[in-house]
């Protein structure tokens, strides 16, 4: 059963360079209790595709010139900005990558949890509370009561981003945003949040969508991926094709780019050049001024997103010479 539908969405800046679009054109569905991971180098639009399923970029400067967010059959981007409200929590939550930043420094961590749930839940104040020990509890916060009353700076990186999950699976939501959940933290940390992740995904039977450049990450969790770069999507597949058989050249780069000890290649290997400003975006393909393989006719149109086997699609004419 599909959960959220992404159709066709542009979503655009006002700047002083004139209309600026971050995401371009970006279609990819999701169905209830799958992992979908969404990779790319930083600036490739990810982030941005997020905060516009989630309605949460400031509008102005942000609009969305196209395109529809299905979310259980309810177009998103139509509603008025009481109606999502009604939405997240419930429906769609999100953790963001910062947790330091993304908590209130002056309230407790027990006062943060329960505000999500005296906005969307009608409970008592007892039940809020022990709702929040439970939740916490479910994150893996240690003497859960106990940290109820204490500010994020008392709490470890690792913790303070269990508390945002806390924060997000309050209310139970059918579908989490992850935006780069593992940044900044140690690898045995990281291995404990995708493996939480992974647990609550399979007890709450929610959707999850992860936001990363990690491919590594995207291996052990995903079961579909999707690569974007310079705003548009260039290739979707199942996670075990996609490493296997990748059919667009930067998503051949990226994986050459993860660290190997193979005595034939070498230790660290690097994509040449940057994306494209994205106010002076090259004609045609825009990764085609980076690509080894590209040709003339690359930098004529921008290609289209098309099948090249059952469940795995590529935006690029030279598919065939990728893998």
């Amino acid at each position: 059963m599909t959960l959220l539908e992404v159709r066709n969405v542009t979503t655009a800046f006002a700047t002083g360079q004139g209309e600026i679009r971050a995401v371009e054109d970006v279609s990819f569905s999701l169905d209830a209790g799958e992992f979908l991971g969404i990779v790319g180098e930083s600036g490739s639009g990810k982030s941005v595709t997020a905060l516009t399923v989630m309605g949460l970029l400031p509008r102005p400067p942000a609009r969305v010139a196209a395109g529809a967010v299905l979310f259980a059959g309810q177009d998103l981007v139509a509603l008025p900005e009481a109606r999502l409200r009604t939405v997240r929590g419930p429906g769609i939550a999100m953790v963001f990558q910062e947790p330091m930043t993304s908590l209130n420094p002056v309230f407790t961590i027990g006062e943060q949890v329960i505000e999500t749930l005296r906005v969307h839940e009608r409970l008592s104040p007892r039940a809020q509370r022990a709702r929040a020990v439970e939740m916490l509890q479910k994150v893996g916060i240690p003497s859960p009561e106990r940290r109820l009353s204490d500010y994020p700076h008392q709490l470890s990186g690792g913790q303070r981003q269990r508390v945002m999950l806390a924060i997000a699976l309050a209310c139970r939501p059918r579908l989490l945003i992850a935006d780069e959940p593992t940044t900044a933290l140690d690898v045995t940390i990281q291995a404990q949040i995708l493996d939480l992740l992974m647990d609550l995904r399979d007890e709450l039977g929610m959707a999850i969508l992860m936001i990363t450049h990690n491919m590594g990450v995207i291996a052990e969790t995903a079961d579909r991926v999707l690569v974007m770069y310079a705003g548009r999507v260039v290739e979707s597949a199942p996670v075990d094709r996609l490493f296997e058989r990748p059919a667009h050249p930067y998503t051949r780069g990226l994986l050459d780019c993860v660290p190997s000890l193979a005595a034939d290649r070498p230790r660290l290997v690097a994509i040449p050049g940057l994306q494209p400003d994205p106010a002076h975006r090259p004609p045609g393909c825009p990764y085609a001024p980076r690509c080894p393989i590209a040709i003339a006719e690359c930098s004529r149109a921008v290609p289209p997103l098309d099948p090249v086997a059952p469940g795995h699609a590529a935006a690029c004419i030279r598919a065939d010479r990728a893998a």
